[in-house]
């Protein structure tokens, strides 16, 4: 049994439904505990079996509540395993577990900050299973420097993308165009796209990037910005750095993006100029599965993800002179040369982010928990 907040977008709610599908294509039963979201009917379609509780409160109340709910299901239902995907979660998942007497497992899927020993502790449930799942080796370091736990209870199971779905051999010319429209581009457009895909929040780096576009040398393309404004003030805010710099013309906030295979497909050049160290960086591993050239900043999980010059780039996250040269050097790359690059990037890709090295890595922690006796 899974344990996560919701069933919305997101990595932690697609690694869970991906979790359950290759569950239930090993023969297994895969419940997933959550209140459940606009991925309920892929769950189903996956071979999950949604149990609708409200594990994502933090009331303490709640969360006793929902511990008596937890360990009744897993008694009732011969829980064999379980697995916590999220803080909130983890207090009545854990507790339920260990009464019921049955293993847990926790993922680390993201950096929490912590700016106070309460908080500190709130983070460090996720640490108080038999297990913690590192989504890097980024944030397997992390863990151990901010909670001091044995390091062979931490393991890395990178996060897996579907490798069938980002191919760009899969990706019809139709779905390119309806992107291209939706965008606002003409057919007879060929100025180059560069894509930056990530929710509009600061530390993603949209800012860095638009004041670049106006330094670059290379003035002959679009910059596409996909995902939803945290707060609706921030995209106002880059819709006047866009102006201020005169580029405004050259930028498009594109919102949510249901097909993205089709937007890499259309972009020439994807960025991720985080200011911020990313867990994983989920972005510019599709890219690469793409086989899209990609630059991203230094920090957490692309340093794992891109070999510099082989797969990818990097370019100093902040600096906005670099990230302008960084793009001008992607761009003026000769197509030889950018083949050799995606083709190189997708079989890395394949060979350790893909959704069956994901799903046999979790399944061999798994087996441990289950093997081992309690």
């Amino acid at each position: 049994m899974q344990v996560t907040p919701a069933l919305n977008a997101g990595g932690v709610e697609t690694v869970t439904v991906e979790i359950a599908r290759a569950a239930a294509n090993a023969g297994a039963r895969s419940l997933v505990a959550s209140r459940g979201g606009r991925l309920e009917g892929e769950l189903v379609e996956a071979g999950g079996e949604l149990i609708r509780l409200p594990v994502d409160s933090r009331n303490p109340v709640t969360i006793a509540v929902n511990a008596r709910h937890l360990e009744a299901i897993i008694r009732c239902e011969r829980v064999d395993l379980v697995h916590v995907r999220s803080r909130a979660p983890a207090f009545s998942a854990i507790a339920a577990a260990r009464r019921a007497g049955v293993p847990v497992v926790t993922s680390y899927h993201g950096i929490y900050g912590a700016r106070s020993p309460l908080k500190r502790w709130y983070n460090g449930v996720m640490t108080r299973g038999d297990l913690t799942i590192a989504n890097s080796e980024f944030t397997r370091d992390h863990v151990l420097a901010e909670h001091g736990v044995d390091p062979g209870k931490v393991v890395v199971v990178s996060e897996g993308i579907d490798a069938a779905r980002f191919d760009p051999a899969t990706v019809s010319d139709e779905r390119i165009d309806a992107v291209r429209t939706a965008w606002g581009l003409h057919v007879d457009d060929f100025r180059r796209v560069i894509l930056l895909p990530a929710r509009l929040t600061g530390w993603k780096g949209q800012r860095v990037m638009i004041e670049a576009l106006g330094r670059m040398s290379d003035q002959d393309f679009v910059l596409v910005l996909t995902g939803h404004a945290a707060k609706p003030e921030y995209l106002k805010e880059l819709t006047g750095i866009a102006a201020h710099f005169g580029v405004a013309e050259r930028v498009r906030f594109a919102g949510a993006v249901a097909d993205m295979p089709a937007a890499y497909a259309l972009a020439d050049l994807v960025v991720a100029p985080s200011t911020k160290a990313e867990s994983f960086g989920r972005s510019v591993v599709e890219a690469a599965a793409m086989k899209i050239p990609v630059i991203a900043s230094p920090l957490g999980g692309p340093v794992e993800t891109i070999i510099e010059g082989e797969t990818g780039w990097f370019a100093a996250p902040g600096d906005i002179d670099a990230w302008a040269r960084a793009a001008d050097l992607a761009l003026s790359k000769p197509l030889d040369v950018l083949d050799i690059m995606g083709e190189t990037a997708r079989a890395r890709v394949q060979s350790l982010y893909s959704l069956e090295t994901m799903a046999a890595a979790t399944f061999a922690v798994y087996r441990r928990l289950i093997e081992e006796p309690r």
